[in-house]
């Protein structure tokens, strides 16, 4: 399938303020000079915010991580999840076309889309609220016919309950997703042959509509309100000042206090860690027994003072900062865990990872 820019395109784009530091946050999880990795979850942020990708929204992408334009776009028109033209301000409902759910329905399904949304794929209903497309399998087989809509799969449905679903979407409401029909999971549906014992104490939903009911957010895109905005390798600084926990109590509404919780969450203080001028006696651990630590950030270690597994073991959070800052790798030292596994080195212990760089 070739697939266009759309021909109708915004003057501009940019992220909202929390969006902005969302994609800021996701560039540090990779090396200096790899930030080109981060452009699918930006440009899925992009699509998120918008509901759909324009050319604006690529080239944006495409700046904030230093690419060409033309790279940007090769990744948003290879990926069919992008979505290059136009979506519903509603719902986009993506129906399941492949031969199991074809065999089980999904032609008339597409029938009641074309119907009561619009007549083509890809074109927005005369409401504004609504489109749809045809798409391959979703992997929900044993529940076919089904169809995406939002994040949550609708399944075991039928043209009727697909009408009703539209109707209910487009008066504000939040159908429950997971199967249609009455089926748990995916059971048999003629009703289960084995652990019929477990019917009767189960919950009223199975764990992925549960969850789903649980946040609401069936249809909803972000939006950048959800808190806490940064990234978890982040928030580690965060969470040892008891930031984080307080920023979820609070789920404050407006942008401006939303500004404020994410200037919160990023002031940590810094502590100099205990350094040494000289390895001890016994001369200096191979620090590149850490997983995450090559010769480089081994050799950056050493010039700050830190020769030792014990004194990474003893860093606290704002130490942490503090060696972060100096690094220029912020947030390695928590996403790889480097204290933990500094904690086994010191006591003699191994690791996975030690095992491995010593061919054990």
């Amino acid at each position: 399938m070739l697939r266009r820019l759309h021909f109708e395109q915004p003057e501009s784009f940019a992220f909202t303020p929390e969006n902005r530091a969302w994609a800021e946050a996701q560039v540090t999880k990779y090396p200096e000079g790899r930030q080109a990795s981060a452009v699918i979850p930006l440009l899925w942020r992009a699509q998120e915010q918008e509901g759909w990708l324009s050319k604006p929204a690529i080239e944006h992408v495409a700046d904030m991580l230093g690419m060409d334009y033309i790279r940007a776009l090769e990744v948003a028109s290879f990926y069919f999840m992008f979505q290059l033209q136009p979506v519903g301000s509603v719902a986009h409902f993506q129906v399941c076309g492949t031969t199991p759910c074809m065999l089980c329905g999904s032609e008339a399904l597409v029938e009641v889309l074309q119907q009561k949304v619009a007549a083509n794929p890809h074109e927005v209903s005369a409401d504004g609220k609504f489109s749809w497309e045809e798409v391959e399998c979703l992997g929900a087989c044993s529940n076919a016919p089904m169809a995406q809509i939002g994040k949550d799969y609708y399944e075991d449905l039928t043209p009727e309950r697909l009408s009703e679903i539209i109707d209910a979407l487009g008066a504000g409401e939040v159908p429950v997703p997971g199967p249609q029909n009455g089926r748990y999971a995916s059971e048999p549906a003629s009703g289960l042959t084995s652990l019929t014992g477990y019917e009767s104490g189960r919950p009223q939903y199975n764990a992925s509509v549960a969850r789903a009911l649980e946040l609401g957010d069936t249809i909803k895109r972000i939006d950048g309100s959800e808190v806490p905005l940064r990234a978890p390798w982040l928030d580690a600084k965060a969470r040892a000042a008891g930031g984080v926990n307080a920023v979820k109590k609070a789920k404050p509404k407006s942008p401006e206090a939303r500004e404020e919780v994410l200037a919160a969450e990023t002031e940590m203080p810094e502590k100099a860690p205990e350094t040494l001028a000289k390895p001890r006696g016994g001369g200096a651990d191979d620090l590149k027994l850490i997983g995450g630590v090559g010769p480089k950030l081994e050799e950056k270690l050493n010039e700050m003072g830190i020769w030792h597994f014990d004194q990474i073991a003893r860093w606290t959070g704002p130490e942490v900062a503090w060696v972060d800052e100096r690094l220029k790798f912020k947030g390695r030292i928590t996403r790889d865990d480097w204290i933990q596994q500094a904690r086994i080195l010191a006591e003699g212990g191994e690791t996975e990872f030690s095992r491995r760089k010593k061919g054990k």
